[in-house]
């Protein structure tokens, strides 16, 4: 064996092409940092200009990774592999991937829907396919979502958007609704008089439209009375416990007793 040749020979590649591998390490990674850097940039940019962050994050995405996928096929020509015969192997796996994952491509275009038509956006309250929490993200085939309970739940795009959505945060206002059972002896007027003060003395409740109280449904042993306030989105929660909280303490103090719930059995024989 001519290990001057052998020598030489390595000597050779280290000169060109090990260069070329080591050049080309140091730009991919520079490269994908500088590409991550702007990535951020175009996010808080939109951010200071109150742009919709929904669509300016979906655009931050797919910058990032086709900007990727543009550095690692120029470096790999430049190394010296030939880019053509890769450019027909990725063809060739994106159609045979396509055809395995039929569903992957229906979330894919449930989210450019999502992003396009926007039903929620980003920090909205919503509840869909049996869950709800806070949207979080919403990236190109799925959906995050942070529950009450600060539990992460990602819904797939395709379903989320063929599906029933309900947004809380799209209103600015929201009605919080009560039911209070009172007994039948009791005066309505002064139960009605009891629930409109409450309400009307909360600070989140909103002047107009101004509380509501009727009676929805009378039965031998109670009646019921309905209570309707309009709050803003953000307090609905802190209204409807706070409502609750006052309700019974204000019955206690007045002597208005609720009356149990009735429950009916019946046996066969």
């Amino acid at each position: 064996m001519n290990w001057q040749a052998a020598l030489d020979f390595l000597l050779d590649w280290a000169r060109n092409t090990g260069v070329r591998i080591l050049l080309s390490i140091v730009i991919l990674f520079v490269s994908f940092k500088v590409t991550n850097i702007a990535a951020k940039k175009i996010e808080k940019t939109a951010e200071k200009h109150h742009s919709d962050k929904t669509v300016m994050r979906a655009v931050s995405y797919i910058f990032r990774i086709g900007i990727k996928v543009v550095i690692v096929i120029c470096l790999v020509g430049y190394v010296g592999i030939n880019t053509s015969g890769l450019t027909a192997l990725i063809a060739s796996l994106g159609v045979g991937i396509g055809l395995a994952v039929n569903g992957a491509l229906s979330n894919l275009a449930g989210g450019v829907i999502l992003i396009f038509t926007r039903p929620f956006r980003i920090d909205d309250y919503i509840e869909a396919q049996g869950y709800s929490g806070t949207v979080e993200d919403i990236h190109i085939t799925n959906t995050r979502l942070r529950t009450p309970d600060n539990k992460i739940i990602f819904l797939p795009n395709g379903e989320l958007s063929s599906g029933a959505i309900v947004n809380y945060s799209m209103q600015k206002v929201r009605r919080v609704d009560e039911v209070i059972s009172v007994p039948c002896g009791a005066d309505f007027n002064t139960v009605r008089d009891l629930l409109l003060e409450i309400s009307s003395s909360h600070i989140s409740v909103l002047k107009e439209p101004e509380p509501f109280a009727r009676i929805s449904e009378r039965t031998p042993e109670a009646m019921k009375i309905v209570l309707r306030v309009w709050v803003e989105s953000e307090n609905y929660w802190t209204v409807k416990f706070d409502l609750l909280e006052q309700i019974k303490l204000r019955f206690d103090e007045a002597g208005i007793k609720m009356p149990p719930e009735r429950i009916s059995v019946k046996i066969e024989e």
